[in-house]
């Protein structure tokens, strides 16, 4: 036998007398010992999942991101030097953190098993020359399998007989139409899958008609299995914002260790005693490591995701919340994400007129009741829509059947022909089956005064070349073919599926019951165009994402044709031909050659899976941000390489959510818009903390570093700041978190995803407000120890803690004044300001506090200077978005 992995491309192009030689395979199957033996050979037909990683590594690789890393240690110094408060806190800030990213990754790890329940339990099997039921595992290549409507494909076959066979193939090829299937050999060796046509794949789904086929590949070796292979391959990559804190992470190391050197050479230098410069050192890099961050962060990503799930967006992977934020492409899959999965009739043309569904006239369509040879074109025209057609509708109204007859019974219904009145008055007396040779399907049923109608339709050029005249109304008049097939050549570049309809009368029902003798010596009663139209809000969708700076790209396995008029139509493409292009032409060329092109590229049609897969990585090659968004199997590596993969939750398949970061619950490709919009706000104030905790955290270090150099005394105890590091950066940080969206955030182009978290000004932000909180702290010791005042130390520990709750409300927007923002708009931060006032005046009147705190009780007039000094920094931070925004 022929090996089953070096011909697996090409089974397509064989007859199927050579592929039953090649197979070893015989008219009545394999016998049951050559089916063991070439079992043991090939295997079992199952999908194979690598070894998974156990539960405890799973868990410990929680703790390799270097954020975490240098926060532990920070718990670690923080336990040496006595501050078990720290220890503690941080430790449960990275145990925290680490639960949740084990939660996240334990259920990704559910799609091996979503492929695996796509797998019929039992398939039928002929061995020698017997049907039997047999496991499905238990298949093996040149077995012969029974394919019935209804089933699932088993595994990979070349079909060696199809009756009116049609398979729908939508979660494996984005084809949006059941697929007809034949058994001839053909011809070009690269066609896609969705263009084999004499091939059947395992998990795809037989909606209609019987067959038999030669099992050509198994397991591993399916298309089915490819897909799983690229998708077990594929390692997901760093989020934007875990690449921007990892760097961030390091250069705060690097940072926290200068400083330790810093504060203890001088400390050496000035005299002090060594081991109260190391630990005054190693407190004060403690101090700087910003501990609440991952809290800050996990809990910015919960309510972000909790918020979406509310807009019909459910977030699997927390980081991809913020990720949403830094997309510059979104690769949409077109069948059921930008178009509704259903065909619909676009055109209807009839007696010489072209009508849209919704302009069709009442008062040329008249009601069931009338005799059919009383009937205008349009209305004999719909009644034929309604009883030529196998489409049925269900208790529910919702339509049964093969696509493109229910768009038909759909339009009729809509307009009033109802099938089951109809057959009640013209039921179907006879009729010849659409098979694809002839591509023609004939109902016959009662005309009048014991006569008999024949409707016949199909192809347009078929049904035109069989007709003799046009039925307008009052007679058959001539036929213009030329004309008609013009139109359907329009109708067709318009991306419709187009078929025509044409009537015969007939003294009585006609005794052979032949296509050559029935079929010919019609009259055209019309045209009929359908397509599976966008989605009403998909063109709307688009706009939003090209305002805010994102690419929509459509990626389909549907026809290029089809392809380019919806994209077209819902604004992803602009007119340029060459933005166009089939997976054959993405084929020839190089990696080099695509990536030079792919950023032009804005429609990408009959594309394989691992085709979706490298359009992906090219695009990441070239430094953008992608994500896609699908609903197939053959998504699903593509979902799992992009940056943030999007699932459908009512058309995607279970194979697609699991490798999703996120799924749109009501598949709708607006909602990415809103979540955009989220991941936007959520990275803002993620931003915004840090600018907050890390100027508060420079403050507190220019206040100790400088304060020597003016000859001034170490202004700030240990407790101080333990106490400005835990409460007064924590709580009120915290609650930047529920911060509203800036008013412009969907109207700038994406964050570049090399952009350092620093960037935009951010950094010298962190310094010089930082050295201005030291001055203000600095000039309040040195102003009270002038004037003589015995409380210098408690008015120095208020001011830094009251100039940074000044500090957060002025940092709310990056432009905007806080008043102008509204004080009440964000009332969890503004009920932590007030609760961080009270607790530092606690700190200050309640008397058996001051100990703890090595505090004081203030006078009047002593609390009336530091709260005026502590409005400097709002003042300042004020002035300067106001000076930004005049620039601007």
């Amino acid at each position: 036998m022929t090996d089953q992995k070096n011909k697996s491309n090409h089974w397509h192009q064989l007859k199927v007398e050579e592929v039953r030689e090649r197979l070893g395979s015989a008219d009545s199957g394999l016998t049951r010992e050559d089916a063991q033996q070439r079992l043991e050979l090939f295997g079992p037909n199952e999908l194979i999942e690598k070894k998974r990683k156990s539960v405890l590594m799973m868990f410990l690789d929680q703790f390799k991101d270097f954020m975490i890393l240098v926060l532990i240690a920070a718990a670690v110094v923080a336990g040496v030097i006595g501050e078990p408060s720290d220890t503690i806190a941080i430790a449960v800030i990275v145990l925290l953190n680490a639960v949740l990213g084990f939660v996240q990754e334990y259920r990704a790890e559910k799609a091996m098993a979503a492929l695996k329940r796509m797998a019929a339990p039992s398939a039928t099997v002929i061995r020698d020359g017997r049907a039997e039921t047999v496991a499905v595992d238990q298949l093996v290549p040149g077995d012969l399998i029974i394919l019935e409507a209804g089933g699932v494909v088993p595994a990979d076959i070349r079909l060696a007989e199809a009756v009116q066979l049609k398979i729908e193939e939508a979660a494996l090829t984005g084809e949006s139409v059941p697929v007809e299937k034949e058994t001839a050999a053909l011809r070009e060796e690269d066609l896609s899958l969705g263009d084999r046509k004499n091939m059947a794949y395992k998990g795809t789904l037989v909606t209609s008609g019987r067959g038999q086929g030669l099992v050509t590949a198994t397991g591993m070796r399916t298309e089915l299995g490819r897909i799983a292979t690229m998708l077990q391959s594929q390692e997901e990559g760093k989020t934007p914002l875990q690449k921007r804190l990892t760097s961030f992470g390091q250069k705060l190391a690097y940072a926290v260790l200068a400083i330790c050197a810093i504060v203890f050479s001088v400390g050496l230098l000035r005299g002090e005693p060594p081991l109260l410069m190391l630990l005054t050192a190693i407190s004060l890099a403690v101090a700087a490591i910003p501990e609440a961050l991952p809290a800050v962060i996990t809990i910015a990503l919960a309510l972000g995701a909790r918020k979406l799930v509310r807009q019909k967006a459910l977030i699997r992977k927390l980081p991809a919340v913020e990720t949403l934020g830094s997309v510059t492409y979104i690769c949409s899959d077109k069948t059921g994400t930008l178009t509704l999965n259903r065909m619909t009739v676009e055109e209807v043309y009839t007696a010489g007129r072209l009508f849209l569904p919704k302009e069709l006239p009442v008062s040329a369509v008249e009601s069931a009741e009338v005799p059919l040879s009383g009937r205008k074109p349009l209305g004999l025209l719909l009644t034929a829509l309604a009883l030529s057609n196998d489409a049925r509708q269900d208790a529910s109204g919702e339509i049964i059947g093969d696509p493109t007859e229910g768009a038909l019974f759909a339009l009729a219904r809509d307009k009033g022909f109802l099938r089951e009145k109809l057959d009640k008055t013209f039921p179907r007396l006879a009729e010849l089956p659409f098979d694809s040779d002839r591509k023609l399907m004939t109902t016959f049923h009662p005309w009048d005064n014991g006569r008999v109608v024949s409707f016949t339709k199909g192809a347009v050029e078929e049904v035109v070349e069989r007709s003799e005249g046009v039925f307008t109304g009052r007679d058959r008049e001539t036929l213009d073919r030329a004309e008609v097939l013009e139109l359907a050549d329009r109708i067709a570049g318009d991306g419709l599926r187009a078929l025509g309809y044409g009537l015969r009368i007939w003294e009585g029902l006609p005794d052979s019951l032949n296509s050559a003798e029935v079929e010919t010596g019609l009259t055209l009663l019309g045209i009929v165009g359908m397509m599976d139209p966008p989605r009403p809000e998909a063109a709307e969708a688009v706009a939003l994402c090209r305002s805010a700076g994102i690419r929509p790209v459509m990626i389909t396995g549907d026809h290029p044709l089809t392809a380019r008029v919806i994209a077209r139509r819902i604004g992803i493409l602009d007119g340029d031909e060459q933005a166009v292009m089939t997976g054959r032409e993405l084929d020839r060329l190089s990696l080099e050659e695509f990536e030079n092109r792919v950023e032009k590229i804005q429609v990408y049609a009959r594309v394989a899976p691992e085709q979706k897969l490298k359009i992906v990585q090219a695009l990441q090659d070239q430094g953008q941000f992608v994500a896609m968004t699908g609903d197939g199997v053959n998504d699903a590596p593509a979902l799992k390489r992009a940056d943030i993969g999007i699932a459908m939750g009512i058309t995607g398949t279970d194979v697609s959510k699991e490798a999703a970061h996120m799924i749109l619950l009501d598949d709708d490709f607006a909602t990415i818009v809103k979540a955009v919009r989220e991941g936007r706000r959520i990275f803002d104030n993620i931003r915004k903390f840090i600018k907050y905790t890390m100027t508060s955290n420079s403050g507190e270090i220019w206040t100790i570093f400088l304060a020597p150099f003016f000859g001034l005394p170490i202004p700030l105890l240990p407790i101080h700041i333990l106490w400005i590091n835990l409460v007064t950066d924590g709580v009120p940080g915290l609650t930047l978190a529920a911060e509203p969206g800036e008013k412009n955030i969907m109207r700038r182009a994406p964050r570049p995803p090399q952009e350092s978290i620093f960037a935009h000004g951010l950094g010298v932000h962190i310094i010089w407000v930082g050295l201005l909180m030291g001055a203000v702290s600095i000039f309040t010791q040195a102003w009270s120890i002038h004037t003589s005042q015995t409380h210098w130390q408690t008015m120095v520990f208020t001011v830094l803690c009251l100039n940074q709750m000044g500090h957060v409300l002025a940092i709310r927007s990056e432009k905007e004044s806080f008043f102008r923002q509204g004080v009440l708009s964000n009332k969890s931060l503004l009920g932590a300001v007030w609760l961080t006032f009270l607790l530092q005046m606690a700190t200050i009147y309640v008397p058996f506090l001051n100990p703890v705190f090595k505090t004081q009780p203030l006078s009047a007039a002593e609390l009336s200077v530091t709260i005026l000094l502590s409005t400097v920094v709002f003042l300042a931070v004020e002035i300067e978005k106001w000076i930004k925004k005049r620039k601007a």
